[in-house]
């Protein structure tokens, strides 16, 4: 495995609370995927959770070293999380072409979220066999 971008995203709750109950649906719909949303409402508070997803996003951006250029939009990254399975971050349209060209086939990711904060850091890797084990983990 290679590493090819590393990124990290902090979003403060209360602050991602307010905007979404200044923009509500319009705010959401914007950034997060159906899967995204549905999954955070099945939350007793959704609030962190769509913080720690919005964290991932900015992460994933960073990783990738584009931001919202390069046209480049938040539903092309998404969070997913399979019971029992750490979360990942799946690219797709633009993003992912940008992560394939980057030498990036996935983008590994680490959630968590304490009292105000939510936090996220993203890895692109390559899947390529040819890398040493021991290099893999440098």
């Amino acid at each position: 495995m290679d590493i090819s971008g590393i990124g990290v995203d902090m979003v403060s709750i209360p602050r991602l609370r307010a905007v979404i109950e200044r923009w509500q649906e319009r705010f959401l719909t914007r950034v997060f995927t159906a899967r995204e949303i549905d999954y955070c409402r099945a939350r007793r508070d959704p609030v962190p959770h769509f913080a720690a997803r919005f964290a991932a996003k900015e992460a994933g951006l960073k990783a990738l070293g584009t931001g919202l250029r390069l046209g480049v939009s938040w539903r092309e990254l998404e969070v997913r999380r399979e019971r029992g399975q750490a979360p990942t971050l799946v690219l797709s349209g633009r993003s992912r072409q940008i992560g394939l060209a980057r030498g990036g086939a996935r983008m590994l990711l680490a959630l968590t979220h304490e009292g105000d904060y939510a936090l996220a850091q993203a890895m692109l890797v390559s899947d390529d066999p040819t890398v040493p084990a021991d290099r893999a983990t440098a």
